[in-house]
């Protein structure tokens, strides 16, 4: 557990420090459609660090399919959304680790069923966590990616289970790439 801690924490300061050259992401802007390349730029400098780190770590793995390539890239776009500064993502991301029914309840919708709006106070934060593989799906599929692209994105903070093991060719092709990103995505 600490050195998750430490990780994350690294990982912060990374973030602080965090740089995007031109010609690194145009090594990978290939995969994704020109709208989807404007979406790719909508995010913070720290997400698209972490989403050539994504892409890159599925890379070296041997992955070459244009569609899981495009969910790295773009599988946290919806924290666009709302740019919340790193010391709101420091503590969303201590909290995933160290008390994750907490974050969730945070993000949850509000005592009448409503989801509450990004602009709503001190809950705002944990809403955007929340919501961001949702909102970063439909932008993905306004951009024009595949289904597969905006399944991968939908559900990239998905709990794999036992329970959740497709049955369908087409399922099980998503589940394998979603064990891919779930992979590259927790180790970058």
């Amino acid at each position: 557990m600490l050195r998750a801690v430490c990780y994350r924490v690294g990982q912060f300061l990374r973030a602080l420090t965090a740089g995007v050259s031109e010609n690194e992401a145009e090594q990978a802007m290939h995969v994704l459609t020109p709208e989807a390349r404007r979406l790719f730029r909508r995010q913070a400098v720290q997400d698209q660090r972490h989403a050539l780190a994504v892409y890159r770590a599925l890379r070296r793995s041997g992955h070459t399919d244009h569609r899981l390539l495009a969910a790295a890239l773009l599988h946290d776009v919806g924290k666009a959304d709302a740019r919340l500064p790193a010391w709101q993502r420091a503590v969303i991301v201590l909290m995933d680790r160290l008390a994750p029914r907490i974050l969730a309840r945070l993000g949850q919708e509000d005592a009448h069923g409503r989801l509450l709006s990004l602009a709503e106070g001190r809950r705002r934060p944990f809403v955007v966590h929340a919501r961001h593989p949702q909102v970063g799906a439909r932008w993905a599929r306004e951009a024009g990616c595949s289904s597969l692209t905006v399944a991968l994105i939908r559900r990239h903070h998905d709990e794999l289970t036992a329970a959740s093991f497709p049955v369908s060719i087409k399922e099980r092709e998503e589940h394998r790439w979603l064990v891919a990103l779930q992979a590259a995505d927790n180790e970058n």
